[in-house]
């Protein structure tokens, strides 16, 4: 692989679903999907061979990159080696050993397979960034900004829409990777916000949305039969909180699902 005119022999490791951005026109449009300035400090997920590394260092005040594979310890001293606002954590972001900045960005070209995993972690932890601008599988980018109704809106998108905004900024082809994966993938850039309900009714609208979601070929009565000791207290919830009790899950959107979290909460079935 040749990265500023330098070759690097790379073994592409499959365990971690490595494909590296090699257009650089399309690194400096990430960055300026993510909205990143000197003002900045970035996490990266996923440093691999440093490209998009670099082109978040050209815009943020410092940039934290995580990496995984220690395997390409090699290649980031060299590509990065200039770079001093850069640092270059060898862990496995979902089992960091150090907390995040008070303040940051975070943007990535996310493994397909750890994309869920990691953008839950980030919407519902403790440490929560400004924005999360991701490359995902296309598939994945829809999910995540899907309207109620549609065949890929899910429990992810209720679950996200609770606390952000997403959007897709910018759908691209394969032949930007190397090496190329088998699907297109896109960017979404997703904005965190307050959107005026409490972190209790947060958790509880997530406790319904799995619920509701869990079984969503039936409707929300059925689905919420568990969660609140049958399909007694399951209508109790949806007619209190102004629904048919005919309403299927993936018919409601986030505010919708507060509206339920707290009916639970008003009838004391739920905490």
């Amino acid at each position: 692989m040749i990265i500023d005119g330098n070759y690097f022999q790379i073994n592409f490791n499959k365990k971690y679903g490595q494909n590296f951005i090699t257009d650089k026109n399309l690194l400096a449009a990430i960055a300026e999907d993510a909205g990143v300035t000197q003002e900045d400090t970035v996490i990266e997920i996923g440093a691999g061979a440093g490209t998009l590394t670099a082109a978040l260092s050209d815009r943020a005040k410092r940039v934290i990159a995580y990496e995984i594979d220690d395997a390409l310890r090699p290649v980031l001293e060299k590509t990065l080696a200039s770079r001093e606002n850069v640092r270059v954590v060898f862990e496995d972001f979902l089992k960091k050993s150090e907390p995040l900045p008070h303040s940051f960005k975070v943007v990535a070209n996310l493994p397909y397979y750890v994309t869920t995993p990691i953008v839950m972690r980030l919407l519902e932890g403790e440490e929560r960034p400004e924005s999360v601008t991701v490359m995902v599988q296309k598939e994945v980018a829809e999910r995540l900004t899907a309207a109620p109704g549609t065949a890929e809106y899910g429990a992810i998108t209720a679950s996200l829409d609770l606390v952000a905004n997403a959007e897709i900024t910018r759908i691209v082809g394969r032949q930007c990777f190397m090496p190329p994966p088998n699907v297109d993938s896109a960017v979404v850039r997703i904005d965190l916000t307050h959107k005026g309900y409490t972190e209790q009714e947060i958790a509880c609208a997530r406790k319904i949305i799995r619920a509701a979601f869990n079984m969503r070929r039936k409707t929300l009565s059925n689905g919420l039969a568990s969660l609140f000791g049958g399909k007694e207290g399951a209508n109790r919830v949806i007619e209190k909180a102004g629904f048919s009790s005919s309403v299927r899950g993936e018919t409601l959107s986030a505010a919708d699902y507060v509206l339920l979290a707290r009916a639970a909460l008003a009838l004391g079935l739920i905490g």
